[in-house]
């Protein structure tokens, strides 16, 4: 199934995000993800990454589930976050591994007959 956002309402401190689900046959389904606009800073999602991310939820949460609405948790929201802190910690990682390249002398004995 392809999932299609349609849209979203602000619901008080939440955002609900519609969407349509899309079946091989082009059979049509709607359904819902709602989220706590207040968690969403507090594990420093931004606004613009919510789409993307109840998308994954539908993806993983409808496969043999009729549930139509659901609800992006703490709990996502956590793991989310801890994801992207590993990632973020082993794009470090490997930044600090880098050699440096060797700095170019910067006064070169010159020599005569050598060309540098």
């Amino acid at each position: 199934m392809q999932f299609v956002l349609t849209g979203f309402t602000p619901d008080k401190n939440f955002r609900v995000f519609a969407f349509e689900g899309i079946e091989a046959d082009r059979t049509r389904t709607e359904f819902t993800v709602r989220t706590d606009l207040s968690l969403i800073l507090r594990y420093g999602i931004g606004l613009q990454e919510l789409p993307v991310l109840c998308r994954g939820l539908l993806e993983r949460c409808v496969e043999g589930d009729p549930q139509r609405t659901l609800t992006f948790t703490e709990a996502e929201m956590s793991i989310y976050a801890d994801r992207r802190a590993s990632d973020r910690a082993e794009v470090q990682r490997k930044k600090a591994l880098r050699r440096p390249s060797t700095p170019k002398p910067t006064n070169p004995v010159l020599v005569p007959g050598v060309i540098l």
